[in-house]
């Protein structure tokens, strides 16, 4: 059998349209988008097209996207952007406990050097952030809330666009406005990303998680937005982001959205896309499945979850080990956010749900893609149930 890929949160594949799209800007169309002259000018109409087209997606003006190198940089570009542009005495920032190390590292950055006042909410025990607690952080200094739509590691939905109506409400007649920015890079093949619905100020997203090239991502900013630049040195994007554009990127880039775009138009609603739903049906069977091994629970809520994430612990046995022994069988997951693969600390994530170390240990993330079979999870299925059964056999906890 061919091998198993389910770290798709990780990094996906790219797609044979996006390739296709991207490779005359490697070589016949390899001009500068600065430049003045034709070559640069081809590159530049490319870019301006793409713009528009990532714009149209989101519902925004093209003028509000700022093109960068990827999910991170635009999470601190939307963070120490605001906070460096603030008028507002030590500015304080609520964020969720279990964002991506993107926000929260520059959060508590910020604040271990005493620029900024932070709170830190917990989510429930099911992975959720709770408007009402949101709300009650706010201070007269709050000048940004930071919260992620789909958390990249369990995969649970935040509500987004409540946490955005309840500070438009708080905005009304406050002296600074509180700045609404939210990391969107696992939402946006199976969620709205309307930034007029979800009511947000600020927007991520990164084109290897949607079948796009690694490399590049962006930010959109709300007209009105304060925002200090991080990069110093043209004037390219809008002078938010100096350097020469990836050209090629930012047209695979464009290219990923409108495979997206187009699998929306086909859906009743423009988001339970026919490929969600699929998903979905996949996701439930090897959840149900895994379920089925002894002492195993789902990390997260299996109501509110992107229909690609299976997050699962099982007791007693070790997560990198499971790893290990899942990728001689050429299936490949992971134990959380690639970012922290290799780090034998519990998961921040599922600590701050209440979850104790021992339950955090041996947990596995499988993110389903858009090549994943039902022979694939039946594969899976079939195979970790003797692995677990070794593992804790082995283990010192039992």
């Amino acid at each position: 059998m061919k091998k198993i890929y389910l770290d798709n949160a990780a990094t996906t594949p790219t797609d044979p349209s996006v390739l296709n799209a991207m490779l005359p800007y490697f070589s016949d169309k390899f001009g500068n988008a600065s430049s003045v002259h034709l070559f640069g000018q081809e590159a530049r109409g490319a870019v301006d097209n793409s713009r528009h087209a990532i714009g149209k997606f989101l519902n925004c003006k093209s003028t509000e996207i700022i093109f960068t190198s990827g999910g991170s940089e635009s999470d601190n570009l939307a963070i120490k952007g605001v906070i460096e542009a603030s008028e507002v005495n030590k500015p304080h920032v609520i964020t969720s406990a279990f964002e991506h190390h993107a926000v929260l590292d520059t959060i508590k950055e910020l604040e271990s050097d005493g620029k900024i006042e932070a709170s830190y909410i917990k989510p429930n025990r099911e992975g959720i952030v709770e408007v009402s607690n949101i709300e009650a952080a706010i201070k007269e200094n709050t000048v940004l809330v930071s919260a992620m739509y789909v958390n990249n590691e369990i995969g649970t939905v935040q509500p987004i666009r409540s946490i955005g109506q309840m500070l438009e409400k708080k905005n009304k007649g406050r002296k600074n406005r509180i700045y609404f920015h939210t990391d969107a890079v696992q939402s946006a093949e199976y969620f709205d990303m309307n930034v007029d619905t979800l009511h947000v100020d600020l927007l991520t997203m990164s084109a290897h998680k949607i079948y796009g090239p690694k490399g590049i991502g962006l930010l959109y900013i709300r007209t009105g937005v304060s925002i200090k630049h991080q990069i110093v040195g043209g004037g390219q994007e809008y002078k938010k982001r100096a350097g020469t554009e990836n050209v090629a990127g930012i047209i695979g880039f464009a290219a990923a959205v409108s495979v997206i775009a187009s699998e929306a138009k086909q859906s009743q609603d423009g988001i339970a896309t026919a490929p969600g739903l699929a998903m979905t049906r996949l996701r439930d069977k090897l959840i149900d499945g895994l379920l089925e091994i002894p002492d195993s629970f789902l990390n997260g809520s299996r109501e509110h979850r992107s229909p690609a994430n299976a997050n699962i612990s099982f007791m007693n046995a070790e997560g990198e080990a499971i790893l290990l022994n899942l990728d001689m069988e050429d299936i490949a997951a992971s134990t959380g956010s690639a970012c922290t693969s290799g780090s034998l600390a519990p998961s921040h994530v599922l600590i701050s749900m209440g979850k104790k170390p021992q339950e955090c240990h041996g947990s596995i993330r499988f993110t389903l893609g858009r090549g994943t079979t039902e022979k694939e999870i039946d594969r899976v299925i079939e195979v970790l149930p003797p692995i677990i059964e070794k593992l804790r056999k082995m283990s010192p906890f039992k």
